[in-house]
């Protein structure tokens, strides 16, 4: 069977899947990503507790996640809405890093692979801009799909 793309119609344009007669299943979606500092920055973040004149470097993110997990389909233009059952986003330090892990989870006829990517790269950016101040000289890297469940195809990185 040839793949193609699901978001192009036959004459090139760009559609919306319909997912109407699709099955409702429990799907769930895991990603990753890191926001990689200077040693300089990280040393002076983590003697701090990760704690900015912002507040909470780390929770801060943590709720921006969550909320741009649950505005994808207003970000993403072919998306669809869907009811989240759950968002699990964590954030956690090692050697000049941030680790963020989002986990989505929803009993609908489409996945949720894009919720989870985009709760990454929210938390990302949240971070970056609560930390410019020290540097600009951060890295966003490595945002991707970990694990997929329900649907046609699971995948596992």
């Amino acid at each position: 069977m040839k793949k193609q793309l699901s978001h192009i119609d036959e004459a090139g344009h760009a559609s919306m899947v319909d997912v109407s007669e699709k099955q409702a299943s429990v799907r769930i979606a895991v990603a990753s990503g890191k926001v990689i500092f200077p040693s300089d920055v990280f040393s002076q973040l983590a003697a701090q507790d990760f704690l900015g004149a912002k507040g909470s470097i780390i929770q801060t993110a943590v709720i921006a996640g969550i909320q741009g997990v649950k505005k994808t389909s207003e970000l993403i233009p072919l998306c669809h809405q869907i009811n989240l059952s759950k968002i699990k986003l964590d954030i956690t330090p090692s050697e000049n890093t941030l680790q963020i892990t989002c986990k989505v989870k929803c009993n609908e006829k489409t996945g949720v692979e894009m919720e989870a990517l985009t709760g990454v790269s929210i938390a990302s950016l949240t971070i970056y801009d609560m930390c410019k101040a020290l540097s600009h000289d951060i890295k966003i890297s490595e945002i991707q799909l970990e694990q997929k469940t329900g649907g046609q195809h699971d995948f596992n990185r």
